[in-house]
Formats: C-alpha cells, sequence, structure tokens
C-alpha cells in the first residue's frame, strides 16, 4: 500500500457588504482539535480541489463563494496534529452572513486587525500573514 499525505483544502473568504469588504470568516471547530480556523476539509475522490473548497466552504458556512485565486500549498507533516495533511489554500469572495454547519460549531468574519492570533489552529496564522 502507498502512503501519501491527505489532501485537503482551506478556504480565505473575503466578505462583502454593498461592495465593502469587511473581513474574512473564520470558524471555531465543533471536533478536535477544538479551537479557531479557516473553513477547509478533506477532498474527496473524483473531486477537484476547486469543488472540493467551494464544497466545503458551504457546508462550513452556508456561504457561495466566488474562487478568486490560489494562496498556495502547505505541507508541512506537522501542520495537523492528526496525521500528515497537504492543503491547497484559496482566496475567495462572498457576501451574506456565515453561519456554522457540518464540522463548524460557529462561522463568523473577523476584520483584519480583529484575527485571533493565539488561538489559530494548524498552519492557518501563517496562511493569514501570507495572505494579509
Amino acid at each position: 500500500m502507498i502512503e501519501t499525505p491527505f489532501l485537503a483544502t482551506d478556504g480565505i473568504i473575503k466578505i462583502y457588504d454593498r461592495g465593502r469588504f469587511q473581513g474574512i470568516v473564520l470558524i471555531e471547530r465543533k471536533n478536535d482539535p477544538k479551537g479557531i480556523a479557516l473553513p477547509g476539509g478533506f477532498v474527496e475522490v473524483g473531486e477537484s480541489v476547486e469543488e472540493a473548497c467551494r464544497r466545503e466552504m458551504r457546508e462550513e458556512t452556508g456561504l457561495e463563494i466566488v474562487i478568486e485565486r490560489l494562496l498556495g500549498v502547505y505541507s508541512d507533516p506537522r501542520r495537523d496534529p492528526r496525521f500528515h495533511v497537504a492543503s491547497v489554500v484559496f482566496v475567495g469572495r462572498s457576501s451574506g452572513v456565515p453561519r456554522g454547519g457540518d464540522d463548524a460549531k460557529r462561522a463568523f468574519v473577523v476584520p483584519i486587525e480583529g484575527i485571533p492570533w493565539e488561538e489559530l489552529l494548524f498552519d492557518h496564522a501563517q496562511i493569514l500573514q501570507d495572505f494579509i
């Protein structure tokens, strides 16, 4: 059996209201590891990473997103305490009010200057620093 990292996708969702940038969406995770994170999840067999990103964003935040660009691929074997995960990270945009669903206990908008850096899980602080 060939072993490879699990493939996931994370999304930085920029929220706009009447054309004005409001902030980005973060989630409070329902499952372990618990804490604050970017919305995201695993790519399913037969699904592109772009499709997985849109699906995961919809499941965890209730938002439909438009992917704007690829931020990068994050693959540090220590990024997830459960197992080795490689994540393809996209930046997208949406409007509306996020609501937690699926693995997200809650979803909320935070202005860039209000990001709770110390509470972020995985390597999401590094991802957001790269985004900014």
